[in-house]
Parts: structure tokens; C-alpha cells; sequence
């Protein structure tokens, strides 16, 4: 059946009959995007997500500002004078940082989202942000490299908890049908907060030496200011149902999501949707185990149950080959390939920011795209498309010397590069993990998974330079094979997930390596 048909006829599986077809008139009313669904993908996207790529995307332009206030900074606080070699390794501390507040925040995301639940979870993101800007824009001020430090580590963390959390939260918002439409504005958020950071920080906007500090702390305006609906932004009914047994309030924010033509009906439908996924958490070993549900697994024993093993490696692998397929490598080697084709530095630097914005551009077509075309379809189809242009970029580098017309050969490779990347690579891997866990085990599966793809990033960020040096164009095959890996991996295990229940998809990837999860 090709795609687009079968967007037409998805099939919700319902807890009493694992082949129930809804009505298709009552889906359509039912499944459709409401005031408050709305206000908290925007809320969430602007609030967190934005910032975190912000932060990512705003160090580098005006880094030689920053860095030589540091030196100025330590030496009439301590005395010190730092070198050129010992100045680029403090500099590579205040970068990666950040990835290393990722890591952590990753880590906590899963106790955070149990212990205070998913609408605080985003609370402390929000908290996290702006006590980080507070630090960026008081450091120069206060002449204080540690307030930049903290800063760093402060935004990082919050990066990590919004990768780990956010995604999470806004999926178990949302009706099925609209799962994957509404869990791609994290990734569109991210990818914009790179593109806005990068215009914040050039020289004509706060990329000085006397402004840069500004150009750290810009995104805290956009953390108040879509923080102000905070307080009436819905708790997910999935958290409140099976983690903390309210069930009342679980059914009036469901009312409250649906708006307020809800059908009993449908709010029967997801409270026994619910229940079902609530009875999977039930422990059966012994009478102890079986007072205990999967909201009160830690991290570890998540990580050691067998049955979620696969759903583990496959969330994993997506948020980790989504850093080694080479996303950040290829967007800090573009501006090199803008120049071989006769751009001037300058001219370069705007045209990778052009490469950017093309990659935000179609970010936005993601959530139709999610609606539309199958996981399974759009998650091979980038992979391997990602590998083929891979490929052809490190042929094309390594003889663009010999071959007149590679030059522009080689901006055709980074621009199809990064069109195949985000119509899968980006988005898919920030919310998998809630169509493949139930609600219990979630929490710390998508903690493994952001904490796989801050590593990944910190990984890449530490070695790419060096291989770089060392081995020319042949850097990107590395990124070429991740792509070739998980394409088979998926090929062979990735289960469909579009349309379809949790507890339908969970039987399917139980059974490990030995699963066979392959749907019609």
C-alpha cells in the first residue's frame, strides 16, 4: 500500500480488539490540533527547545571576542597569562561544556520526569535557562570566567533535560494520529535555535566585542516571554493516570485536550487505553514485584530488563547516528566548500548560514511529513540517502583539486546531504522512544536516548578537528558507515509505530535480536 493511501485508513489499535478500525468521521473530530495541544507545542518549542539550539549555535561567531576577554579576564584575576595552545584548550573547555551539561542532564531527565512530572519537568528547563543567561550577561560585567562556565554548564543541562523530557511530554498530549506531528517541534525548535543563534551572533547584530555578552544571553527573552501560559499548559493525562493514580484529573485534562466538543466516547477510549498500558506495568514475578509498577523502575532496571533491550538499542542508535551521520561536521565543513566555489570568507560564512536556514525550512514541513509518510519508510529512506551523499562528498572533496566542476558538485552533496537528513535523521529520533515504551519504562529510555546523542555530539565535536587534519576528506566515511549500520539495523528491526497503539507495538520488540517486529 503505498504511503499516502495509507494515511487515509490508519489503523488505532484499541485495547479490546487489536484490529479495531475507528470511525473515520469521529477519528477526524476527535484527532485534531486544540487550543491547549497547540499552546503547548508552542510554548515548549519556543520556550525550551529554541534555546537549547540557540545555544549551540551562538558560540561560535563571536568566539575570538570572547576568548581573548577570558585571557584579559584571567590574568587580572589570577595573574595568569594564557598562551595560544593553553587559551584553545580553556576556550574547548567553555564549548564542550555545555555537551557535558547535556550528558547530565540526560542522566537526571528520567528522575525528573517521575518525581515532578512531565509540565515540571519543562518548569525546570525554563528555571535552568534563565539562570544560565542570567550568567552570561553578568560575567563581563563582574569580570568573572567561572559566571561564563556556569553558564555553559547551566544551558547544557537544561538542553539535556529538554531533549530527554520534552518530546516525551507533548507525545503523551497528543491522540495518535498526531503523535508524530506534534513530538517533531522539539527537533524544529533545536534546529531553529542553531539558525537564530547564528544570527545573533554576527558582527552586525551582537557578535562585538562590546556586545557579545547580549548575544549569549538574547534567547532568555523568548524563555519568559512563552513561559507566561506555564501555569495553565495541561499535565499529561498518561503521567496522571498511570504514574500517580489520579485518575479524575486524568480525565479532565483529557476533556481539557480534546476541547470542549469531546465525545464520552472518545475520553472511554483513551481512559482505557491508559488502563491497558497501567496492567502492562504490573509486575507478576512475586506478591512484592507485583505491588510495584514500571513507574517506580529505576534506570538500572530498565536497562537490564531483556524484553526492552531492542526498543533500548534502537532508541539509542537513532539519537546516537543521529550525531555520528555527521550533521554538525558537515555544517562546520560547508563554509570551506562555499569558499572553494569562489565565495570570499565573508560570503562563505553567510551562505552556511543560508544551508541552515534551508535546513530549518524544511523542519518545517516535518510535522506533515509525520502524518503522512510511515517511521519506518521516512527513517531508511534518510539513512540511507545521508550514506549515498556522504559518500559522494568525500569523493568529491578528495578530487575537487583534479576535477574543475566538483566545486560546485560538492555544494549540490551538502545541500541533498542536509535535505535527506531532516526528513528523518533530525526529527524521528527525538520521539521515537514514546511510540516504542510504555509510559512506565519511558521516562528513562528517552533519558538513554538524549544521553546517547549528547555523547555522540561530544564525541564528534572532540575528534572531528583532529581526524580532519589527519585524514583529509576520508573524515566523513566514518559518518558514511554510522549511516550504512543503521540503515540495516532498522531495515530489520524498526517495527512500524505511525497509527498504532503502544501496547501493540511492545510484544513486537520483546523478544530481542530474536524479535521479528516487521509490520504490514
Amino acid at each position: 500500500m503505498d504511503n499516502n493511501d495509507q494515511s487515509e485508513s490508519i489503523i488505532l489499535y484499541e485495547p479490546e480488539s487489536n484490529a479495531k478500525i475507528v470511525n473515520q468521521n469521529q477519528r477526524k473530530a476527535d484527532d485534531k490540533w486544540t487550543f491547549w495541544l497547540l499552546t503547548a507545542g508552542i510554548s515548549t518549542t519556543f520556550g525550551a527547545a529554541i534555546p537549547t539550539g540557540y545555544n549551540i549555535g551562538v558560540i561560535n561567531a563571536p568566539a575570538n571576542f570572547i576568548k581573548e576577554w577570558c585571557n584579559d579576564t584571567i590574568f587580572e584575576t589570577y595573574g595568569t597569562v594564557l598562551n595560544s595552545s593553553d587559551l584553545d584548550a580553556f576556550w574547548a573547555i567553555v564549548v564542550s561544556i555545555f555537551l557535558v551539561g547535556g550528558v547530565i542532564g540526560s542522566l537526571g531527565g528520567a528522575w525528573v520526569a517521575d518525581r515532578l512530572g512531565r509540565k515540571r519537568s519543562y518548569l525546570s528547563c525554563g528555571i535552568l535557562l534563565v539562570l544560565g543567561g542570567i550568567c552570561f550577561q553578568f560575567c563581563r560585567a563582574l569580570g568573572s570566567v567561572e559566571l561564563l562556565l556556569l553558564g555553559r554548564v547551566l544551558a547544557g543541562l537544561a538542553a539535556g533535560l529538554t531533549t530527554s523530557t520534552v518530546p516525551m511530554y507533548l507525545t503523551e498530549l497528543a491522540p495518535i494520529s498526531l503523535r508524530g506531528a506534534i513530538g517533531v517541534f522539539a527537533s524544529i525548535g533545536v534546529t531553529g535555535g542553531v539558525v537564530v543563534g547564528q544570527v545573533m551572533s554576527l558582527e552586525e547584530i551582537f557578535g562585538t566585542e562590546e556586545l557579545w555578552q547580549f548575544a549569549l544571553s538574547f534567547y532568555v527573552i523568548l524563555v519568559i516571554t512563552f513561559f507566561v501560559p506555564y501555569h495553565w499548559l495541561p499535565e499529561s493525562p498518561k503521567y496522571l493516570y498511570v504514574i500517580k493514580k489520579r485518575q479524575d484529573e486524568a480525565i479532565y485534562e483529557i476533556k481539557r485536550l480534546g476541547g470542549k466538543h469531546t465525545r464520552d466516547d472518545y475520553v472511554k477510549q483513551q481512559i482505557e487505553a491508559m488502563r491497558n498500558e497501567d496492567s502492562a506495568t504490573i509486575m507478576s514475578d512475586d506478591e512484592e514485584k507485583n505491588e510495584r509498577t514500571l513507574a517506580q523502575r529505576s534506570l538500572w532496571s530498565v536497562l537490564t530488563d531483556r524484553s526492552l533491550t531492542l526498543p533500548l538499542i534502537l532508541v539509542c542508535a537513532l539519537q546516537g547516528g543521529q550525531q555520528f551521520s555527521g550533521i554538525n561536521a558537515v555544517f562546520f565543513y560547508s563554509v570551506s566548500v562555499f569558499k572553494s566555489v569562489g565565495l570570499s570568507s565573508s560570503d562563505a560564512k553567510f551562505a552556511n548560514l543560508g544551508a541552515g536556514c534551508i535546513n530549518l525550512l524544511i523542519a518545517f514541513f516535518t510535522p506533515l511529513l509525520m502524518q503522512r509518510y510511515n517511521r519506518r519508510f521516512l527513517s531508511l529512506l534518510s539513512c540511507s540517502m545521508c550514506a549515498v551523499f556522504l559518500f559522494c562528498l568525500t569523493f568529491i572533496v578528495h578530487f575537487k583539486e583534479s576535477v574543475g566542476w566538483f566545486s560546485y558538485a560538492s555544494v549540490v552533496a551538502v545541500l541533498l546531504y542536509i535535505l535527506f537528513y531532516q526528513i528523518g535523521l533530525g526529527p524521528i529520533p527525538y520521539f521515537i522512544g514514546s511510540e516504542l515504551f510504555e509510559v512506565g519504562p519511558r521516562p528513562a529510555a528517552m533519558a538513554m536516548g538524549s544521553l546517547a546523542s549528547w555523547g555522540s555530539n561530544f564525541i564528534v565535536a572532540m575528534l572531528f578537528l583532529p581526524l580532519q587534519n589527519a585524514w583529509g576528506a576520508f573524515v566523513f566515511l566514518p559518518f558514511t558507515v554510522t549511516c550504512v549500520l543503521l540503515t540495516i539495523l532498522l531495515k530489520i528491526y524498526l517495527p512500524e509505530t505511525r497509527g498504532q497503539h503502544v501496547s501493540s507495538i511492545v510484544p513486537l520488540v520483546a523478544n530481542g535480536f530474536r524479535s521479528r517486529p516487521l509490520m504490514p
